[in-house]
């Protein structure tokens, strides 16, 4: 399947470092809202991507709930509905997954709006702070907006 903004993703973005623990936090799904897919993210990149001696920079904590919080929202408002979120640590970072039930492509992912008439600021948001921003038709309707999301380690104090 081809992604409907022709950027793809690598496949060292969506592989998981190797031994890390299961992760144990459910992922919101149906009728979920975007602080729990943020809380959900939060827990993934803290617990499965980071942890004892990987702590997580904060800043790109930050930087990933805005992302999350952005496609999250969009799902909810345009997209008919969130169906479902994912989040996958990878060695470069925590790679997101926001289903809906539109299969209408958002305009911005093949232009991002010149202006601004009070919205529209989640696209570039997301096209500036995620890589490998893929979005792709489900079987049956709807579609899957996907990002890598990526993280560093933090310094160390």
């Amino acid at each position: 399947m081809r992604s409907a903004d022709r950027i793809t993703t690598p496949l060292t973005a969506v592989t998981p470092p190797p031994g890390l623990a299961p992760f144990a936090v459910p992922a919101p799904g149906t009728g979920a809202g975007a602080a729990a897919a943020r809380a959900y993210a939060e827990s993934a990149a803290r617990t499965c991507w980071g942890g004892p001696g990987r702590e997580v920079r904060e800043e790109d904590v930050v930087d990933l709930l805005l992302v999350v919080s952005e496609l999250v929202t969009n799902a909810i408002r345009h997209g008919g509905g969130l169906t479902g979120f994912e989040a996958r640590p990878t060695l470069e970072g925590l790679w997101i997954a926001v289903h809906d039930n539109s299969g209408e492509v958002p305009r911005a992912a093949y232009a991002f709006p010149t202006t601004h008439p009070g919205g529209g600021y989640g696209w570039p948001l997301v096209a500036r702070l995620a890589r490998d921003v893929v979005v792709d038709p489900r079987p049956g309707g709807g579609k899957t907006i996907s990002a890598l999301v990526p993280l560093r380690v933090a310094d160390a104090p």
